[in-house]
């Protein structure tokens, strides 16, 4: 190999370590460890990746290594594949940054509204018993009135943020923000 070749190839490694270590910081976001995200981001230069060539290029532990996969396969960010011929299961990392962002986010945001929405419904029955027994006094009355009100408020963020969900989800969030924009 030249000397051009290998200083390119050195260049090449540098400029994809960059990234590497970028999306590897970021990956808190996703609630991933740090050495899931140090595996996702090696894998996504990879095409795929059986665990033994996993554990061998990020000198990870065998549990941790597992752990990190699953966290992984759980958030949509790496999926198991099938090659035929191969007692190994190999991986690949999602690419689409779009469509793990959506799949990742939209999970989170239905949980946020599933859960909360309930408790605003089960507790807005409560603040109901309260307002309509008679042994409550009105100062009683006022306060669960008034806590009530403010859960009926909340409600509109909830609705939002499931008309956001669904808009992600039915790919109509692309009209309103392209994916390419100029810089």
């Amino acid at each position: 190999m030249s000397e051009s070749t290998e200083r390119s190839r050195n260049k090449i490694e540098e400029a994809k370590d960059k990234v590497i270590g970028a999306i590897a910081e970021t990956m808190d976001l996703y609630g991933v460890t740090p050495a899931a995200a140090n595996l996702y981001a090696t894998m996504y230069f990879k095409d795929q990746m059986t665990l033994d060539e996993m554990r061998t290029e990020l000198e990870m532990s065998k549990p941790s290594m597992s752990t990190s996969v699953r966290k992984l396969q759980e958030i949509k960010m790496v999926k198991k594949t099938f090659t035929r011929g191969s007692r190994k299961h190999t991986y690949i990392a999602e690419k689409n940054f779009f469509r793990s962002f959506m799949g990742f986010y939209c999970e989170m945001w239905e949980r946020e509204v599933k859960m909360n929405m309930e408790a605003i419904e089960e507790s807005q029955e409560e603040f109901i018993d309260i307002i309509k027994d008679p042994a409550s006094t009105a100062d009683v009355v006022a306060e669960a009135k008034q806590f009530y009100d403010q859960l009926e408020d909340s409600k509109a963020y909830y609705h939002w943020l499931d008309d956001l969900v669904e808009s992600i989800r039915s790919g109509r969030i692309f009209e309103f923000l392209p994916k390419d924009q100029p810089d």
